[in-house]
């Protein structure tokens, strides 16, 4: 691969096959999408490498890997995508030296992860954080431009609002969590409400335990919460009420009990 390639975009193919070890040796990617091929194997570790990656979209593969924990490394990392693929074993942010600082779009759905969900890694995800108070500088910004953007993040498909829809371009401030179909256990992390820039979260299909914590009704900018088909129990907390963007909320297939309240 060429030195000073910046975008690659090869998915919707027929490449099948694994990946080459070293496939970005020398890497100036700022792109990567190889989606929605039949590609198998792991990620190459090479791709560590790629320190000036924002993107990283190889979703819809047969990909078996342990989740990645060394692409928290890359620190320009703001959307990564490995839906669709058979990643297992736990999301832990542990020993990285940079945890996915400035992540702001992760999908990990329908993979076979497991264990709890990270504490510690919601907590390193300072983008979808602090996210919405620097939304207006400049610094934060500094991506925007409708030309770079468009390419940086253009037919991004998402599961979001209980539907499957593909986003021309994804906002600088767009911001989204999607864990769904995995075999996530205990209980949702009381810091996900202090992900205060969050609009979408996704932890339904899981085997999630435990009541819906009352922090969620922090997450002020959240359009869309999906809990389906988990193993909560409790009440439906009152400070959902505070969510006044949300427009979706689906808690079926669950065991809540109580009046309802919202």
């Amino acid at each position: 691969m060429s030195s000073s390639l910046s975008h690659l975009d090869l998915r919707e193919n027929n490449f099948h096959g694994k990946i080459p070890e070293n496939f970005a040796y020398s890497c100036k990617l700022q792109n990567l999408r190889i989606s929605n091929n039949q590609l198998e194997g792991s990620l190459p570790r090479s791709l560590g490498n790629c320190k000036y990656l924002k993107l990283l979209d190889v979703g819809n593969n047969y990909l078996k890997d342990a989740f990645p924990k060394w692409l928290g490394n890359l620190e320009q990392l703001q959307v990564l995508i490995l839906r669709s693929n058979k990643f297992y074993g736990q999301v832990d942010s542990s020993g990285v030296t940079v945890s996915f600082l400035r992540l702001r779009v992760i999908d990990l759905s329908n993979n076979n992860l497991s264990g709890k969900l990270p504490r510690s890694f919601f907590e390193n995800l300072h983008a979808i954080r602090e996210g919405y108070e620097k939304k207006l500088k400049p610094e934060y910004m500094a991506y925007s431009s409708v030309d770079e953007l468009t390419y940086y993040a253009q037919d991004i498909s998402f599961a979001t609002k209980g539907l499957e829809t593909e986003f021309e371009f994804l906002l600088t401030i767009w911001m989204a969590i999607d864990f769904s179909n995995n075999n996530f256990v205990g209980e949702i992390p009381i810091t996900l409400g202090e992900l205060h820039s969050l609009i979408v979260l996704n932890l339904s299909h899981n085997c999630l335990t435990g009541p819906i914590p009352s922090s969620l009704g922090d997450l002020l900018e959240l359009e869309s919460l999906d809990l389906l088909s988990n193993k909560l129990h409790g009440r439906i907390p009152t400070e959902l009420k505070n969510l006044g963007f949300l427009s979706v909320l689906n808690l079926s297939r669950n065991d809540l009990v109580g009046r309802q309240t919202i």
